[in-house]
């Protein structure tokens, strides 16, 4: 049964579909130290929300640890790039929050413009000052919006509703998929806003996004919001904008350290409105979360789906049973190459052709990652393999063709070392055959499966005859045979797939045949077995 730590507070809907599934629930919110580390160790999965923090030093030695879940959409108190190396599943809950999020956005927009919390502060204590605070109007203002995920749409779209002239810009988001005026770039968007709002993660790109330069080049009485993350928005230089006039107010859900501490900039400013974080602080946000990450959780856990990972491909149900030929292909291919390149690689070049090129392929090279490591690197999987792989120097180069050769579907992969180059495809025959059909220049129709001696020879009569002899004497069966040849009496290839491992005597004595230049033998699973971290 897998364990799963909750680390944090979580609402009853999550807590009970994880028990429903058959999940261990260890909940222990607030640990700290020693105590937090041996709950993370003791765990296959871990939820967190914004209250827990997963450093290097809980990751460092991981334990059991396969997946954690953050119940929210930033991932900024997870230490992703380690999670990532220890090949640990990282996930969020993009959608449980986003209209939450929106609505926050859009009543600080016009708490902003109408100085709502000061006027609703003047009259409680007794004073009647309509005059000042005069407010401004949105319809027919211009709202910039940075970053066009799921919560920058829903505030764009809520602000067109409102007649606001809304432009947008994402570099990820194509101009013709927003519905909306999109800037070519920053500058040029911040100059037209009498509004700005930022929906972006804070990433070491967006950390300080909007500074000093970026606020001076904005209209004098522009108004900026930040409901997204602490840091996006310069604090400093935001305060320093706004005392000298040329900013005219800010709308803050979120701050750099929160909470904010004492005598910080912005809190004293007459024209900021301030709120702690209340972007999901919603009931209803709250259970979707909830029951998002749990389900998150079980559906990695118990089936090996990946939903909203941040570093890795997402795939769903349907889509993962449809991969799963390609994947083992993928990654046996990667097993094959790894044990019989001459040196260490330094590029592997994967071409998809036919069916295969219509898949998520950056899943697929990632199995090949796995598997051309395996042998040579502890704990790699599908999550680690291409930045281990990046570490060690491998250039990782996809290339993609629909087009149907003599397999509807083959996966050709070459490994260029400092010693010359090796390459090997693969395809598939029904719904759970994989095969090897060509291993260098040679074509071949051999099971990618168990123990296999490669050995290159002369194609001459009775050397077949010789191998299969000396096997028989050593007690070793031959369950398959596949030879490749270019012409008769040339060089040849041959392929056995074993049902015990030779003797190093054995091999030695194939290797004496004055017919035969090399002998080597692979380890590959047994055939139907997926890896372990497919789940």
């Amino acid at each position: 049964m897998p364990r799963v730590f909750v680390a944090d507070k979580l609402e009853t809907p999550g807590l009970d579909f994880m028990r429903q599934a058959g999940l261990e629930l260890d909940l222990r919110p607030g640990l700290k130290g020693e105590e937090l580390q041996a709950a993370v160790r003791a765990a296959e999965g871990v939820i967190v929300r914004s209250g827990t923090t997963i450093t290097a030093a809980e990751l460092e030695t991981p334990g059991k640890l396969r997946v954690i879940v953050r119940a929210g959409v930033g991932v900024d108190n997870i230490d992703v790039a380690t999670a990532t190396r220890r090949g640990i599943l990282v996930m969020n809950t993009p959608g449980g929050n986003t209209v939450s999020t929106a609505e926050q956005t859009i009543a600080l927009l016009f708490a902003l413009a109408r100085h709502t919390p000061a006027a609703d502060a003047s009259l409680r204590a007794g004073k009647w000052e309509r005059s000042k605070f005069t407010g401004t109007q949105l319809a027919g203002k211009t709202i910039g919006v940075i970053g066009l995920g799921r919560i920058g749409r829903e505030v764009a779209r809520r602000c067109v509703g409102m007649d606001m002239k809304v432009i947008g810009f994402d570099p990820f988001i194509p101009a013709t998929a927003a519905g909306f005026e999109v800037a070519a770039d920053l500058s040029s968007l911040l100059s037209r806003c009498d509004f700005l709002t930022v929906h972006t993660p804070l990433s070491d790109e967006t950390k300080g996004l909007i500074g000093a330069a970026q606020l001076s080049t904005m209209p004098k009485g522009a108004r900026v919001l930040n409901c997204a993350r602490g840091g996006i928005i310069d604090e400093a230089a935001l305060a320093a904008a706004l005392q000298s006039g040329h900013i005219a107010g800010a709308a803050l859900d979120v701050f750099s350290e929160e909470p904010p501490p004492a005598g910080h900039p912005l809190i004293g400013l007459p024209n900021v409105v301030v709120t702690p974080h209340l972007g999901a602080s919603t009931v209803e946000a709250q259970l979707s979360v909830a029951r998002e990450a749990g389900q998150l959780m079980v559906d990695y856990l118990t089936r090996g789906v990946v939903g909203f990972a941040v570093n890795m491909p997402a795939v769903d149900r349907a889509e993962l049973d449809e991969m799963r030929l390609y994947i083992d292909l993928a990654r046996r291919l990667g097993l094959l190459l790894g044990q019989l390149a001459p040196a260490a690689p330094h590029k592997a070049e994967l071409l998809y052709r036919g069916d295969v090129a219509k898949r998520s392929t950056r899943l697929i090279t990632a199995a090949f990652a796995a598997g051309l490591l395996e042998t040579r690197v502890e704990g790699v999987n599908i999550v680690n393999a291409p930045l281990l792989a990046s570490e060690r120097g491998i250039e990782m180069i996809e290339q993609k063709s629909t087009q149907k050769g003599d397999f509807s579907t083959m996966i050709e992969a070459e490994l260029h070392t400092a010693k010359g180059k090796i390459s090997a495809a693969g395809t598939l025959f029904g719904n759970q055959y994989l095969r090897l059909v060509r291993l260098g220049e040679y074509h071949l129709d051999a099971y990618l499966d168990g123990l296999m001696l490669l050995f290159h020879h002369q194609d001459v009569p009775g050397l077949i005859g010789f191998v299969g002899t000396l096997f028989g004497k050593m007690g070793v069966n031959i369950a398959q045979m596949t030879v490749g040849r270019q012409s008769p009496g040339g060089v040849a290839i041959g392929v056995l797939n074993l049902d015990s491992q030779p003797s190093e005597e054995g091999l030695r004595e194939v290797k004496s045949h004055p017919k035969i230049s090399s002998a080597e033998v692979v380890k590959l699973p047994p055939a139907g077995q997926m890896p372990p971290w497919f789940g």
